[in-house]
C-alpha cells in the first residue's frame, strides 16, 4: 500500500501542471457562448458587453497558457491575442457551414434549429476553434475540445485535420476524421464514416496517413475510405459502405452491390464506379 501512496501521491503533485478538463471545457462553451448566443448563459446586448467578454476570456486564455508552459512553444499573452484575432475567421466560417446544414437538410426548418439540435453543428464548431489553438502550436487542449464534443455528439474529429468552407455534417454519428485528412470545400458527411489511416505504426507518425476529399465530394453512411495517398476526386459520390483504399476520379459515382447468395456460384460481392 505504501508503494502505492508513493505513486499516488507523485501524480497527485505532477496534476497542477496540466489544465482540468472542467478547466478547458467551461472555456470553449463561453467560447461557443460568446459566438453563439444560443449556448450562452447570458445574453450580451451591448457591445461593451461583448468586448469585456472577450477581454475575459482573452484573459483566461493567457493564465492557462502561462500556467502550462510545457503545452506550447511561445509567449502565452501573444497566443492568447493571436487566438481571439483569428476568432472572426472561424466564425465566418462557422456561419457558412451553418447554412450547408441547413440547404443539405429537407428536415431543417431554420438555421436556429441547426444550432441548436444537430450534434454535426456542435462537433465542427469544437473542431474549428480546436483547430485554431492547434495551427496557433497549442498541444492537448485542442484534443481536450474535440474530445468533449465527441463524447457529446459521436464525431471524432482531429484538430489536426484540414476542413474548408461549407463543411456539412448530417446526422453524425460515429464519424471518424483523422489528424491528416484534408476535406475541400462544400463537402458533405453523413453517420457512420471514417476517414483513417491504412497503418498505425507509431513510426507513421509524422506522415500523411488519412485520405483527402475534394470539393463538392458527397460521402454516405458507413463509408470507410483509409490512406493518406487515398484521394477522392471533386464532385464524387460515395454510396453507403463502401470500402476504399485507393484513389477515385473526379466526378465518380461508387456504390456497392451485394449479390444473392447461391451455392455453387462464384460471384462475389462488387463496387461499381461510374464516371
Amino acid at each position: 500500500m505504501e508503494s502505492l501512496i508513493k505513486k499516488l501521491s507523485q501524480s497527485h503533485q505532477d496534476c497542477p501542471q496540466c489544465p482540468s478538463p472542467k478547466v478547458i471545457h467551461t472555456f470553449f462553451d463561453h467560447i461557443l457562448g460568446l459566438l453563439f448566443p444560443d449556448f450562452a448563459s447570458e445574453l450580451l446586448k451591448e457591445e461593451e458587453q461583448i468586448a469585456e467578454k472577450i477581454e475575459e476570456l482573452r484573459h483566461k486564455l493567457s493564465r492557462i497558457l502561462i500556467r502550462n508552459k510545457h503545452l506550447h512553444q511561445g509567449e502565452g499573452i501573444q497566443i492568447a491575442d493571436n487566438f481571439f484575432l483569428g476568432l472572426e475567421k472561424v466564425y465566418d466560417l462557422l456561419q457558412q457551414d451553418v447554412q450547408a446544414m441547413f440547404d443539405g437538410d429537407p428536415a431543417a426548418k431554420s438555421t436556429t434549429e441547426i444550432i441548436r439540435c444537430y450534434p454535426g453543428f456542435y462537433a465542427v464548431a469544437a473542431y474549428r476553434i480546436a483547430h485554431l489553438l492547434h495551427n496557433l502550436g497549442v498541444n492537448l487542449i485542442p484534443r481536450m475540445i474535440t474530445e468533449y464534443a465527441h463524447s457529446r455528439t459521436g464525431v471524432d474529429i482531429h484538430p489536426g485535420a484540414k476542413i474548408g468552407e461549407r463543411f456539412c455534417i448530417d446526422h453524425g454519428t460515429g464519424i471518424v476524421i483523422g489528424e491528416t485528412t484534408v476535406i475541400g470545400k462544400c463537402v458533405k458527411i453523413y453517420q457512420g464514416v471514417t476517414l483513417g489511416a491504412l497503418s498505425v505504426d507509431k513510426a507513421d507518425a509524422d506522415k500523411k496517413r488519412h485520405p483527402t476529399i475534394e470539393d463538392y465530394v458527397v460521402i454516405y453512411a458507413g463509408v470507410t475510405i483509409l490512406g493518406g495517398d487515398t484521394v477522392i476526386g471533386e464532385n464524387s459520390i460515395i454510396g453507403g459502405n463502401v470500402w476504399i483504399t485507393k484513389s477515385v476520379p473526379s466526378n465518380s459515382k461508387i456504390y456497392y452491390q451485394a449479390k444473392m447468395y447461391n451455392p455453387g456460384s462464384d460471384e462475389t460481392d462488387t463496387y461499381i464506379i461510374k464516371n
